[in-house]
């Protein structure tokens, strides 16, 4: 169990879970970092905790400005002891009439502001001999087919990737990494935030849908201030699996995905295995399910 004051370097600080993470890490007596694109929306935090929080501006699309601002929290603290990448957005639209522009922003600020940052993070870490590094994906990062969040999804693989390919090359540093995969919550995620697009009428079903549901209220059941005291809880237990699921919907989405990949991947086995050389070929096709017989 830790028992001295963790330091916390957190992106996206000012509202969602990157407030609600800073807000419980400095009420279980932490240090926190804590970033956003106008500081000024920290001041409340300043005022409440003093000393033990640092607002920092980031815009982590800006690689140099990751660098000044982990360098700022290291001269304030003298370590930087879990890093959050929690720094991201989405907009609503089909990929087929999503701008280029559009789309590349998205990108640029939920995989290459989480790429900024972790890179700048390394040096800091390698030299302590250890840190945790938490990157913010989605359930939508592991089963994606959300219609309407083609950049932010793609995003979010991106990320799971990167970070299953940084814990290997780091785990000699003592390096740890958890990717946070959660559901719907009631965050201002898909609220002003989220430009929606104007929907043409052939993905009215798919897309359009989607964005019937939010601009509903959507059915978040997710409680950010309990995420985020999960999550410092974790950190200071030491106990930290590589992939969190949050909310009971992300983890029923999540067995049934994987459940469906388990008995895909049997199911073509055998035609698999037949591509090495030396290999039975040709093999049979697997016969495809019945459709269900209309009554």
């Amino acid at each position: 169990m830790t028992t001295q004051p963790n330091t916390w370097f957190i992106t996206g600080s000012s509202r969602g879970f990157g407030r609600s993470l800073a807000t419980a890490a400095l009420k279980a007596g932490d240090n926190v970092v804590a970033t956003a694109r106008r500081p000024e929306q920290l001041a409340d935090l300043a005022a409440e905790y003093g000393d033990r929080v640092l607002p920092v501006a980031l815009d982590v699309t800006d690689a140099t400005a990751a660098d000044a601002a982990l360098a700022a929290g290291l001269a304030k603290y003298g370590r930087i002891d879990v890093v959050v990448n929690n720094a991201g957005y989405a907009n609503l639209s089909p990929v087929e009439t999503t701008s280029e522009d559009d789309f590349r922003r998205q990108f640029d600020t939920n995989f290459w502001g989480v790429y900024n940052v972790s890179r700048a993070a390394l040096p800091l870490l390698k030299k302590q001999g250890a840190g945790i590094v938490i990157q913010f994906s989605s359930v939508g990062g592991r089963v994606g087919h959300t219609p309407g969040l083609g950049s932010y999804q793609a995003a979010k693989f991106a990320v799971d990737g990167f970070t299953r390919v940084l814990a290997a090359e780091t785990a000699p540093f003592g390096i740890r990494y958890l990717v946070v995969e959660p559901g719907g919550f009631a965050t201002d995620w898909a609220g002003p935030s989220m430009q929606v697009d104007e929907i043409p009428a052939e993905y009215r079903e798919t897309v359009g849908a989607l964005a019937d549901l939010l601009r509903g209220g959507g059915t978040a059941q997710g409680d950010p201030d309990r995420a985020a005291d999960i999550l410092v809880r974790l950190v200071h237990a030491d106990n930290l699996p590589s992939h969190l699921l949050l909310g009971a919907g992300a983890v029923d989405m999540a067995l049934t995905y994987s459940r469906g990949q388990i008995a895909e991947a049997t199911a073509w086995q055998a035609v698999s295995a037949s591509a090495d050389t030396g290999a039975d070929y040709p093999v049979d096709l697997p016969t495809p399910p019945k459709a269900p017989t209309a009554r």
